[in-house]
């Protein structure tokens, strides 16, 4: 089936799907090409988080191997890049291990760019090709298929995924091997300095005995307006910490970034306080929250709270 994949459009009556990995934003990206025909095996290392899959007509190998080993593309979508070596290139267990010739493996995990190159590598000497497809967009981006997709790789191979990215969002090719990552790792950068803004303008806004939610809707349309604003604001405001995006991954994400920023020789300072800033939420054991939780250093810093027991007196 590999090799007829080759030639023809993937679709869903040709080509079958793995996915690896099924959190927070697995679990909604897997349930678009499940609802569009596709047949699709899934693992997780908690088999029960698989479930709702399941439920939906998915299969459920019992490791990555297995799974390869039925599927002409696999995707996955895990935590930390030393999970990302584990179920990719295991030599007994590992994806890699099961790929028939002609397979495509899919990386979204944001990981190293030297990783994704590595795989890309492990990938050719098996004939088979790697595309690392990091995503941006949160938890809400991959319920509503609104997903920012950067890719790296192959442009044929990332072009022939299209009829599978358009179900996840849109795919933006960003160059060869580890340029996927590079891209997602530059948007996390963007994102870090973004939210520090935000949270401090929402305590500054509090302390200045502004209504925030009235302000919030205020500066949207002007030129601090930004996703992050609109994703996370009144999310902030209702104290809906909840992970869209854990501050553990963000943790991991901006470390990779500040350790690519020696390996270029750059210094990028509001990078480096961001990084300090979520590491403080992960000392404080809020880890498992979701990144707008950075509004909880700024009120430990400041001695406030937006909570809305405090503001309504």
């Amino acid at each position: 089936m590999a090799s007829s994949t080759a030639a023809e459009p993937i679709s869903p009556s040709n080509t079958r799907l793995g996915w690896i990995g099924t959190g927070v934003m697995g679990q909604s990206m897997c349930a678009h090409l499940i609802r569009a025909g596709y047949t699709l095996t899934v693992f997780n290392r908690t088999p029960s988080k698989a479930q709702p899959l399941l439920d939906l007509g998915a299969h459920q190998a019992h490791s990555p191997q297995a799974l390869a080993s039925q599927s002409d593309v696999v995707f996955s979508i895990v935590g930390y890049p030393s999970d990302v070596r584990s179920v990719l290139l295991d030599p007994t267990s590992g994806v890699l291990s099961g790929l028939l010739p002609g397979g495509i493996l899919v990386d979204m995990t944001t990981s190293e760019p030297s990783l994704a190159v590595e795989i890309a590598a492990a990938a050719a000497e098996k004939n088979c090709h790697s595309v690392d497809a990091p995503v941006s967009g949160g938890d809400r981006g991959a319920k509503n298929g609104t997903l920012a997709i950067f890719a790296g790789g192959d442009k044929d191979t990332v072009h022939r995924l299209e009829p599978l990215f358009s179900l996840l969002g849109k795919v933006n090719y960003m160059g060869g091997s580890g340029k996927g990552q590079f891209a997602k790792l530059a948007n996390q950068i963007t994102i870090a300095s973004t939210m520090v803004g935000l949270v401090e303008g929402m305590v500054y806004a509090h302390k200045a005995g502004l209504d925030v939610g009235l302000w919030l809707d205020a500066i949207s349309t002007g030129a601090a307006g930004s996703k992050s604003l609109d994703l996370y604001g009144q999310r902030i405001l209702k104290r809906d910490l909840d992970p869209g995006f854990y501050v553990n991954h963000f943790v991991k994400d901006l470390g990779i970034c500040l350790k690519e920023c020696q390996n270029m020789g750059i210094a990028l300072p509001g990078l480096a306080l961001a990084q300090q800033l979520y590491v403080s939420l992960k000392a404080h054991g809020e880890g498992n929250l979701g990144t707008q939780a950075l509004i909880l250093v700024l009120e430990r810093l400041n001695n406030v709270s937006l909570a809305p027991a405090a503001s309504s007196s």
